[in-house]
């Protein structure tokens, strides 16, 4: 069976084909109800886990902590990253394959769909458009190892146009240019996107990884908080379960506001008896919020002023735009081409379980949302350049096509080459990386015949050598429909070559990132 997996920050949303149909499948939860979604949600507590519903059912429970938006977690990570959770530390990846491993379950014994044990689940999988390799490599991975048939990967605001196309289109042969305004719960993605009867041309993308629904709960929550009057040092002193629980009852309430409501009670005395309950003013929690609604939008309007910003309509998506607060801002900005999907929350794994179902229907041209290239030595060494290898733009192949290739091909003067791979959102005038720069894995390669067997090149000084200098190098690098990128160095001359995924894969060092409840105050007026 065939299926399309938004997989959000806060919700999995999986989309089934049926026939023609696409109906999401709907899960059973542990208060007996059977919603649309199931939760992304790890709970630990020593060496045990949990995932999913049963990681929910332990949000109460101070013995357990539960980590909330392990999706925002991957864009610093790799292979080897662990989660810091103050106490202890524990492998990130293996807490990402745990959740998959329970999802793949729970749709074979515990959702509305009827699977046969044997039944393979092919998926067409959606990541933010902006997300980096590292990102893209760790997502596909963890659900090709729960047992998914990972069939392709598509940026979420492509397979929303999709699913606004096939929707919205039938039978329309006239070109039309929509701009896809996607504000997920840990993500924003801006699409422009031309449909052209059954052809989805992307045109640009611009993105902000740091901006989603999450922010609207941190905003609540401290505005609660100070309504209550807690300190910053007992705000420090809240558990992760107290946390947890706070942030769950802030997307709660946040959810359940309408463009009438005037103030929201937040319940804080799950925490803390003596805080008992709040109120807090819509228009206050409104005014907090909104700068990080602005900056969407200039996230979106650069984009349109890039690229002769004529389109036909705004289309909206993506569970944190659901906030009446983004609906206003937007129609104060974009008027009445603002239209909102019917499915906000639903749009994404809609479009990517069409997709899986009619690959043929839908040509899909997808494009690079980030440029990505490595450091290289110029002038003897005297500087260092920034050889772009693979543009933002570029036009990715299609699913099953070949992948594009780049080749750089020299003679070396050094014993070592030392390669510092990045990828970035802007560049600068003269060609060197600007905007959102992710730094990417650092590779050794043995440019000298003799040091080809030697286990830690790093640790060797780099220096002239003129075996090097007798041998022919080529760098071939490939991407793939997703913009997965590797590279494989060979030694021509005597047949030494390796391959690396390129990402953060070729780190033998565990490195951490913090798992934590509070954010700063600041974050929601920067």
């Amino acid at each position: 069976m065939m299926f399309g997996i938004d997989f959000g920050t806060n919700r999995i949303v999986v989309a089934a084909a049926d026939r023609g149909n696409y109906p999401l499948v709907s899960f059973e939860s542990p208060d007996g109800t059977t919603p649309d979604w199931y939760p992304s949600l790890v709970a630990i507590r020593g060496d045990e886990r949990r995932y999913g519903w049963k990681a929910w059912e332990m949000q109460g429970d101070e013995s357990w902590t539960v980590v909330r938006s392990i999706k925002r977690l991957l864009e610093d990570a790799g292979p080897l990253t662990l989660l810091d959770l103050g106490i202890r530390r524990v492998p990130l990846n293996s807490l990402l394959q745990g959740l998959t491993l329970a999802l793949i379950a729970e749709l074979r014994q515990g959702s509305n769909l009827s699977l046969a044990p044997d039944e393979p689940l092919q998926i067409m999988l959606g990541v933010p458009a902006h997300s980096n390799s590292n990102q893209r490599f760790l997502t596909v991975e963890a659900f090709r190892a729960a047992g998914f048939d990972v069939l392709g990967i598509l940026n979420e605001p492509s397979a929303a146009s999709i699913e606004f196309g096939h929707r919205q289109r039938q039978g329309k042969a006239n070109s039309e240019t929509i701009l896809v305004y996607d504000l997920g719960g840990g993500t924003f993605d801006a699409s422009l996107v031309k449909l052209d009867e059954n052809v989805h041309h992307v045109i640009a993308s611009e993105g902000i990884p740091s901006i989603g629904g999450d922010d609207f709960d941190h905003i609540l929550a401290d505005l609660a908080l100070d309504k209550a009057g807690v300190s910053l040092d007992a705000r420090d002193q809240i558990s992760a379960a107290g946390w947890f629980g706070l942030l769950e009852e802030c997307r709660l309430k946040k959810e359940s506001l309408n463009p009438n409501s005037r103030r929201v009670s937040i319940d804080l005395e799950p925490i803390h008896p003596a805080w008992g309950s709040v109120v807090v003013q819509v228009a206050d929690f409104y005014e907090m919020a909104k700068p990080l609604v602005e900056e969407t939008i200039a996230a979106a309007e650069d984009l349109l002023a890039k690229h002769e910003g004529e389109f036909g309509a705004l289309y909206v998506t993506g569970g944190g735009s659901e906030l009446p607060l983004v609906s206003r801002v937007l129609r104060e900005r974009f008027g009445r081409r603002v239209q909102r999907s019917a499915y906000t929350r639903s749009a994404t794994a809609i479009g990517l379980a069409i997709q899986a179902d009619q690959p043929g229907t839908y040509q899909l041209s997808e494009r690079l949302a980030r440029s990505f290239g490595v450091w290289r030595e110029a002038e003897s060494g005297s500087r260092i350049v920034f050889d772009p290898l693979f543009e933002k733009g570029l036009d990715l192949p299609k699913v099953g096509a070949p992948q594009l290739a780049i080749r750089r091909s020299y003679k070396p003067v050094h014993n070592v080459a030392h390669f510092r791979f990045m990828e970035c959102s802007h560049r600068t005038e003269d060609g060197g990386p600007s905007g959102e720069v992710t730094m990417w894995d650092e590779i050794y390669f043995p440019l000298d015949p003799a040091l080809q067997a030697t286990p830690e090149l790093k640790l060797l000084a780099v220096e002239y050598s003129q075996a090097a200098a007798k041998q022919q190098i080529e760098e071939l690098y490939e991407c793939d429909s997703g913009g997965a990128i590797s590279v494989t160095i060979s030694n021509l001359t005597s047949g030494f070559r390796r391959t690396f995924k390129l990402g953060r894969w070729s780190s033998t060092e565990a490195k951490a990132v913090k798992a934590s409840g509070r954010k700063k105050k600041a974050r929601a007026g920067r």
